[in-house]
Parts: C-alpha cells; structure tokens; sequence
C-alpha cells in the first residue's frame, strides 16, 4: 500500500514539474513573440510618419488645368476706343505688361486654352501706331483666354513694301519658336471695337474685320478679306500661304480671297456689330503706293497659286528683339524682279 502512494506521488511530483517547464517554456517565448511584434509595429510607425512628412500638402500638389470655357467670362463688349497720342511706352508697358512673358507671350493660369494663335503684324515705320495697338489688344487677348505670342514682322530698308510676304515670314519664324496651330494676321493701324470678336481660328478662314469706321462700319465689298483675318495652320498650307508677288499697295488680299475660294473653302464672318474696327488715320506709307501692275494679277491666281506662296518664300533674318510686348522680327524681302 506504501509502495502505490510513493509512485503515485513521484508521478504526479514528475507531472507537475513537466507542467511548470512547458509553462515557463510557452511563456518565455510568447515574451519574444510579443517582443518582435512590437519591433515590427514599431518600425511600421516610424515609416509612416516620416512618408507622411514626404508628402507634399494639398497645396503643392499640381492639378490637372481643364480646358478654357468657348465664351470666357470677363468680356465686356463694346469698347471706348480713343487714340491718345501723349500715351507713353512706359505708361502702355505699366498698364499692358503684367502676367506676360518676354517676346509678348501669354498664357492663361487658370485654364488650358484651346489654341494656340500666333498674332502677325506686318510692319513698318509705324511705331505710334503699335504703341496704340498693343496698349488695346494685349488686354483683349488676355480676357479672351488665347494662348499667344505677338509678332511684328518689320520690312527691312526702304524699298517697295510687300504686306503679303511679310506675313509669310511671319508664319515661319513663328513656328520656329512654338507649335502654333492657329495664325492671325492683322494691320497695326485696326484696333477692334468688341472684344467678343474672338482672336482664334474657326471652320472656316476668319475674317474680322468687316467694319472699318472709314467704311462707315460696314463691309465695302463681298470678296473683301482685308485688315484681320486668321487661318489654322492647315487652311493656310491648303491655298499654299499668301502671293509674294505683290509690291506695292492693293490686291494681295483679294488674292488670298480666291485662294480661299479654289481651295473649296468658304470665309467666315462675325456680324457686323461685332466685327467693328476703328482705325489709326494716317497718309499711305512711303514706297508702299497703289501698283498698277496688281490688279491684273488676280485674273491668274487659279494658276500662279500652285508656285507662288509658302513654298517660294525667300527672306533673310536680320535681327530679333524680345521686348515684353512683343517680339519684333526685322527681315530683308529683297525687292520687285
């Protein structure tokens, strides 16, 4: 009987001592476990408080601009135009100057625009004129929301002067600088009336300028296509850009009129009220009198246009100035043949 409760004890005594090892075992190890957990969780911590520090705030954070609204907000209409002849360059670089880039560039802020216009002024000897030009239009242009450049294509010299080449050259030079895909070509001395006449490029080739106050604000002739007008890139290309052949005053855009026209293009319009214009008064240039020799010229423009354009313009560039209103090209054009 003795001998059963001393085995009985051993056993249980063995029992007990197994019991305590195994617990001590199972919790030594959960203690690392518990240890390498927090470890880890730790580490989790401290990487993402210092991503977080990395990131940039909302602020900072560059949004995807959407594209600028068809009809901008800010256009006002009709316009006081008045041509102060004691206006100074540096009262229009105070008023006209902020927000642009260097070479009369812009861009809007808020928004992407749609296209991008080149605005091409051929020139020369005019710069009262300009000066009222770009003290009236850089402000237009920026409530339009048009993503532009100003370039004013100067005529080398004192020879014949030829309008149409001048904006050829225009149209190269300023491709060379951005991927304009619309180009608007005006007369230094037209300042429109309505700033709801849109600077761009439309279905059809534009033409703005339909009333002129010397024409009594109304459109002289049907086939008129002078003063302002814009084309995208491909209708210009289409009629092979504008003649080089005319020298003198008169023809070239009744030329470019036709061009239009054999190429099965229409031209467009805006209504007259719209498309009002005051101009400059002044007397014809030096060197840049009616020639005889255009008109006649018209009667071949279905077979010269082929060879007489962009594909045979010849000019050198002389000298380019960037100044914050505009970037002024002066070119030679060479002279009559």
């Amino acid at each position: 009987m003795a001998g059963n409760f001393k085995r009985l004890f051993n056993f249980l005594a063995l029992f007990s001592f197994v019991s305590v090892a195994c617990f001590v075992l199972v919790l030594f190890y959960s203690r690392r476990s518990f240890e390498q957990v927090a470890k880890l969780l730790a580490k989790k911590i401290e990487a993402s408080n210092k991503s977080s520090e990395m990131a940039p705030t909302p602020s900072a954070v560059s949004l995807t601009l959407g594209p600028c609204p068809d009809n901008p907000p800010d256009l006002v209409g009709p316009l006081l135009v008045e041509f102060d002849f004691g206006r100074t360059w540096e009262h229009v670089r105070k008023e006209v100057s902020p927000l642009l880039q260097k070479g009369g560039r812009f861009k809007p802020k808020d928004c992407v625009a749609k296209q991008k216009v080149a605005i091409i002024i051929p020139f020369r000897n005019r710069h009262e004129h300009l000066k009222h030009w770009l003290y009236y239009l850089h402000p237009i242009l920026k409530r339009q929301l048009v993503d532009y450049g100003v370039y004013v294509i100067n005529q080398d010299g004192e020879g014949v002067f030829n309008r149409a080449k001048l904006m050829n050259a225009g149209y190269v030079e300023a491709l060379k600088e951005y991927d304009y895909d619309c180009f608007l070509f005006s007369d230094v001395d037209l300042v429109p009336l309505n700033d709801r006449n849109l600077y761009r490029c439309f279905d059809n080739p534009r033409h703005l300028a339909i009333g002129m106050d010397k024409f009594n604000f109304d459109l002289p002739y049907k086939t008129f296509f002078g003063g302002v007008a814009s084309l995208y890139k491909h209708q210009y290309l289409k009629i092979n850009g504008f003649p080089n052949t005319y020298w003198g005053w008169g023809g070239e855009d009744d030329d470019i009129y036709k061009r239009i026209v054999l190429r099965g293009m229409q031209v467009s319009r805006p209504d007259l009220l719209t498309g009002r214009y005051r101009m400059i008064k002044h007397q014809r240039d030096v060197h840049n009198d009616p020639n005889p020799k255009n008109p006649d010229k018209l009667f071949q423009t279905h077979w010269t246009m082929n060879a007489d354009g962009i594909n045979s313009l010849k000019y050198t560039v002389k000298s380019i100035e960037k100044d914050i209103l505009y970037t002024f090209i002066t070119v030679d054009i060479g002279s009559p043949e």
